[in-house]
């Protein structure tokens, strides 16, 4: 019996050990300005969720924002400070956060256009189509690693700017420019759509 209490303790430990969330590293403080102290954003604000997102997807970002590929102002002045070391820390911390679904989500958009991009696609065959948003950003938009984010729950307004972003090249960070190429087949009216689709979804980490 001892030596059964002995090994259960040992698994309680271990199993302790595994589910223990990393210390915060100091650069996160500054950016619960913003992002929130759970790493869920500020949906009011515009300001993304961080929490469970992949770490490839969070290094990159930060190393576009430090060397201009991403333009804002804000986080290029943030990331201009930070060592490889320091956005790899950042990312890992920010992807091991669970993720929180928030107590209430904006209403889905009546028509279907958003669902329809996001889920299907439209124009297949044709020389302008656009992919489903969830064959790269994964089931419900809920991320898929390593390198593609979450969509599903953030701000519609945040979503809609990235799209933006895209057509008018203050984002080009990825070597393909797959992006680029989608934003630009986009009118603004299926911006708003699928960024209001999915904006009404419920977050959750990739694969769950």
């Amino acid at each position: 019996m001892m030596r059964n209490s002995g090994v259960l303790a040992v698994v309680a430990i271990l199993a302790g050990i595994g589910v223990a969330q990393a210390a915060p590293p100091p650069q996160a403080a500054q950016c619960a300005g913003c992002h929130g102290q759970n790493g869920m954003g500020n949906p009011a604000a515009g300001f993304p969720a961080l929490a469970g997102q992949p770490v490839k997807y969070l290094e990159q970002q930060l190393y576009a924002f430090k060397h201009g590929t991403r333009r804002n102002g804000m986080m290029s002045s943030f990331a201009g400070g930070l060592n490889a070391s320091e956005r790899k820390a950042i990312a890992e911390y920010y992807h091991g956060l669970p993720v929180v679904a928030p107590a209430s989500l904006p209403a889905a958009p009546k028509d279907n256009v958003g669902e329809t991009l996001a889920i299907h696609g439209v124009g297949a065959g044709t020389d302008h189509a656009i992919p489903a948003c969830d064959s790269c950003h994964g089931v419900g938009g809920r991320g898929m690693e390593p390198e593609f984010p979450r969509l599903a729950g953030q701000p519609a307004n945040y979503l809609e700017a990235q799209l933006l972003a895209w057509q008018k090249g203050a984002r080009n960070e990825s070597n393909l420019h797959l992006m680029q190429k989608i934003a630009d087949m986009l009118s603004p009216s299926q911006i708003k759509a699928v960024a209001a689709y999915f904006a009404a979804q419920p977050p959750a980490a990739p694969g769950q």
